[in-house]
């Protein structure tokens, strides 16, 4: 029996073609008819059509007509990309999208800032079509002037702008004695997003005291005993089916985001700190002595300005900092992710809160994308819904918020039995997740002199996962560790704080596998292709150990593990190397050989050389104070051998001792007030 199968927006035919001949002698005698049989389903807001054949060879002019049946249908139901209605003074929200996106503004009215909340859709989607948007040059937000001295300006150590991830590691720097100033657009501690992540990982904020274990189990919202990966694969060929993969410890903690905010924004407070919220990052002038930082508070439209030792850009994907510095070359992929908080209305039965959903597909490729869930139980009848999909970063095709959020609403009944009126509506989540596809651990520019970018403006996750706060946690010791070096030294010339990134030269060879999770733009594929790819790698993990699947997805695969799990992969499923020639082509695929070779020659200089962290922890005491550069750069070059390879077992023991978190930074007079500070 032969299928074909093909999927499209709207529309549908039925029925069948019949060779009504006779049955060639080859063929065994049978009451059946040698026929063509068409059969077609909705699902994801899609229709999809397959093809049986009912005979044992191939039926007179089938190629023929199964090739005029798909061009027929790819004609009829292109790939389309809607741009979001304009919205005109005075028009709400609602009233401009409700005739394009009737379910998105039927249920985010029943959110309790609902309007809120999707004006901040429109306003993220508008910004990252504007970011993707070629040729245009991306607007100029850095300048770099001469400054001459001026001892007496007000001055900070360090500038965030960016409250969600930025807040972290902005408290932590807070408690070493810095002066810090964290810029955030939004009211603070509000997020679209909620974090999930494991206690192995989340003790490294505890490590870095920025609370204590306690607190931090004040944050969970819910621990599940196990967590899920299942891919749709109801049409995929038999090498490309897996069982369910079972993960107890990956992204097993559910945090209470906004909690977690509060508690950092608190300890930052508490250790001097200052943030100013509602506040619009517009301009930075870098000059010699320091960086002057222009912002606009929003509630009252008045300006605002300071200056710092350091600008931190954590301003996320929507960064024109990061846009700035690397232009075209900002970002390779995307995830674009929506999704909401529900505080009950599901049936008993339909899900236990016990266990989360970590990635699942319910269906094959929906109008060029494969759709992804992910389900996590929170506190109390809580539930967070992602839906999300893997994107190539295209001009014409950047990704829509609003058309993901209409999937949303309209297919959620399909992914877990619901009466979507029966839920209670919480707060949606959303957001535009970047990846970068690193060949080296230096083709991105993430620092100027006095500046440098953290999260995801930095690209700073996994290719695989997506995930920019796990990415983060688990890199924090090291980003930390540096900048203190670096801020004790003064060494934030460019070439000093580009030490300073978290680049895994173990992971960066992972984003083939995102790459083969992609739907080119204008580009149709067999429906189940990306559920075949995805069912072949989970499958492999599953065979694998606990251990080694918990390892391969926190991004502490080692080259061993790598090579053999490729191989086995290509051994279960050898039509994956033409699906993924397919998807990258040879560009692509000739950069990831570059990043395979220096995953390699990584791999074999940290075996070489694994003397050298414990070396440089003896000569510190020596060598810091006399080559203090040097240090930072022997500093790096150990978190290069360990961390850049997913082994975290490196990080100076002496750092942080209680006693220095007063003396690491020169004496500096307190700012005055944000109004004091006022252009």
């Amino acid at each position: 029996m032969k299928t074909l199968n093909a999927g499209w927006g709207r529309g549908a035919v039925l029925g069948h073609y019949t060779h009504n001949g006779a049955i060639p002698d080859s063929l065994p005698s049978s009451p059946l008819p040698i026929e063509l049989s068409i059969f077609v389903w909705s699902l994801q807001r899609t229709t999809y059509l397959k093809v049986f054949r009912w005979a044992g060879r191939s039926v007179p002019q089938e190629r023929q007509i199964l090739q005029r049946l798909k061009s027929q249908l790819q004609a009829q139901f292109p790939h389309c990309y809607p741009e979001p209605p304009a919205i005109a003074p005075n028009q709400s929200i609602f009233e401009a999208l409700e005739p394009h996106y009737p379910q998105t503004v039927k249920y985010f009215r029943r959110m309790p800032n609902g309007e809120y909340d999707l004006n901040r859709v429109y306003w993220w989607e508008q910004r990252w079509r504007e970011s993707v948007r070629t040729p245009r040059s991306p607007k100029p937000v850095i300048s770099v002037q001469s400054q001459p001295a001026n001892p007496a300006a007000p001055l900070y150590d360090l500038i965030y702008v960016g409250g969600a991830l930025g807040v972290i590691h902005a408290a932590v720097m807070a408690q070493l004695g810095y002066r810090v100033l964290l810029i955030e657009r939004l009211p603070f501690g509000r997020m679209n997003r909620e974090w999930n992540i494991s206690r192995d990982e989340a003790q490294r904020l505890i490590d870095l005291g920025l609370f204590t274990s306690a607190q931090f189990e004040g944050l969970i919202a819910r621990e599940y005993v196990d967590g899920f990966h299942k891919f749709f694969d109801a049409n995929n060929p038999p090498q490309a089916k897996a069982a369910i993969l079972h993960t107890p410890t990956v992204l097993n903690v559910a945090i209470d985001a906004e909690k977690l905010l509060r508690l950092c924004g608190e300890t930052l407070r508490a250790a001097g700190g200052e943030i100013w919220d509602e506040s619009e990052f517009v301009h930075a002038e870098i000059g010699s002595q320091h960086v002057t930082l222009r912002v606009t508070h929003l509630p009252s439209h008045t300006p605002r300005q300071a200056h710092a030792r350091l600008l931190v850009d954590a301003m996320g994907t929507a960064s024109p900092i990061a846009w700035q510095l690397n232009g075209s070359r900002t970002f390779d992929s995307v995830c674009p992710t929506v999704g909401a908080v529900i505080d009950g209305g599901f049936e008993p039965g339909v899900w236990d809160s016990h266990y989360g959903d970590v990635l699942n597909s319910h269906g094959d490729i929906s109008r060029g994308r494969q759709l992804i869930w992910e389900l996590f139980p929170g506190r109390g009848n809580e539930l967070t819904f992602y839906l999300f999909h893997y994107h190539q970063v295209n001009s014409t095709n950047p990704g829509s918020l609003l058309e993901m959020y209409e999937d949303f609403f309209t297919i959620l009944p399909e992914y877990r039995r619901c009466d979507l009126d029966q839920l209670q509506w919480k707060k949606p989540t959303f957001g535009y997740i970047p990846g970068h596809f690193s060949v080296g651990g230096s083709d991105r520019r993430i620092a100027l002199d006095r500046l440098i970018a953290i999260g995801d403006a930095a690209s700073l996750q996994s290719p695989l996962v997506f995930t920019g706060f796990g990415s983060l946690v688990r890199n924090l010791p090291r980003l930390t560790h540096l900048l203190d070096t670096a801020l004790k030294h003064d060494l934030l010339k460019a070439h000093h704080l580009d030490q300073i990134r978290a680049f895994q030269s173990n992971i960066a060879v992972t984003w083939l596998f995102s790459k083969g999770m992609m739907v080119p733009t204008r580009q149709f594929l067999a429906p189940y292709q990306v559920n075949a790819m995805l069912n072949t790698f989970f499958g492999i993990l599953g065979d694998e150990s606990a251990a080694t699947a918990e390892q391969f997805i926190k991004d502490r695969a080692g080259w061993g593990m790598f090579n053999r799990m490729a191989i086995k992969a290509a051994w279960k499923n050898p039509a994956l190397l033409l699906w993924i020639w397919e998807l990258a082509g040879a560009k692509d695929l000739m950069r990831w050989v570059g990043a395979y070779i220096n995953f390699t020659t990584s791999a074999f200089l940290s075996w070489v050389f694994r003397w050298v962290p414990q070396t440089a922890i003896a000569v510190q005491p020596w060598l810091e104070p006399r080559y203090p550069a040097l240090w930072l750069w022997l500093l790096a070059r150990s978190y290069e051998l360990t961390y850049g390879m997913g082994q975290t077992r490196f990080t100076v023991e002496s750092w942080i001792p209680q006693q220095r978190r007063s003396t690491l930074t020169p004496a500096i007079a307190k700012p005055p007030s944000p109004a004091k500070l006022d252009s």
